[in-house]
């Protein structure tokens, strides 16, 4: 299932926050959306996902969700929405409850998506035990389990240390590559977004309108920290951002 944004705009008021945002989303490919502080990113994310209407335009769904898909589109956020009285296969479970789905079913789903993201051994754990980038791969397992078209995960990896960012990025592009899913992923961290983005979208400062869309074709599995080309890449999206990041933080500092 594709997804079609189409001359979307929003306002909170007499704030105009975002502004003719016109963009594809491929099945199987996750496009990063980058852009100074403000700018509208997470809003973006919300539109898209269904949690708010936009002022103006539409996002078009075009094909079907994949067979067997229990939510079309699911979020992860950055704070993990872990309940703490559940362990981790039950927070899982909490996502399933409510489809026509046997126990045997149920639990296959699972085991496999905690099997993919390394929390077999834990399942029973409860999220106080867990450090928080276990957390976090709880959040995605939860996100896996309902087999989504799109997962919208907006700033998956920014509560986390930064040996934990890394170590969860690498599990995020090796569950692509076992198994390639469609994403939109909201971050501020452009070595995250030149790690894992088949496409970064550049949003302008308030109101967000597109600056620039930067496809990346090496393939993820060969996305390697300090590569040239996503060294080159890192630094042509700052040169993007740069004077808008200034103009956006002074606008901020100004009310």
């Amino acid at each position: 299932m594709d997804l079609q944004l189409e001359q979307i705009g929003h306002r909170y008021g007499d704030m105009a926050v975002l502004d003719n945002i016109n963009l594809d989303i491929p099945a199987g490919k996750i496009v990063c959306i980058v852009g100074p502080s403000g700018c509208g990113k997470s809003t973006l994310l919300r539109l898209i996902g269904g949690l708010e209407k936009p002022s103006a335009g539409s996002v078009v769904q075009v094909g079907e969700p994949p067979a067997g898909s229990f939510n079309p589109l699911t979020y992860v956020f950055q704070d993990f929405a872990l309940l703490p009285w559940r362990t981790v296969e039950d927070n899982v479970r909490l996502v399933l409850e409510d489809h026509p789905i046997n126990k045997t079913e149920t639990n296959a789903i699972i085991h496999d998506v905690l099997s993919r993201t390394k929390l077999i051994e834990f399942r029973h754990a409860f999220p106080r035990q867990l450090s928080g980038g276990m957390k976090q791969r709880v959040a995605i397992s939860r996100a896996l389990a309902v087999k989504p078209a799109v997962m919208l995960m907006d700033e998956p990896l920014s509560a986390l240390d930064s040996q934990t960012r890394e170590l969860l990025l690498d599990d995020l592009i090796r569950l692509w590559c076992r198994e390639p899913f469609t994403s939109v992923y909201v971050t501020h961290n452009l070595n995250e977004a030149v790690r894992i983005g088949h496409s970064i979208v550049v949003l302008s400062r308030r109101p967000g309108r597109i600056r620039e869309v930067v496809n990346i074709d090496l393939p993820l599995e060969q996305r390697a920290r300090g590569h040239i080309e996503l060294d080159r890449q890192q630094t042509h999206l700052w040169n993007i951002m740069r004077d808008e990041a200034i103009a956006a933080d002074q606008e901020l500092l100004s009310g």
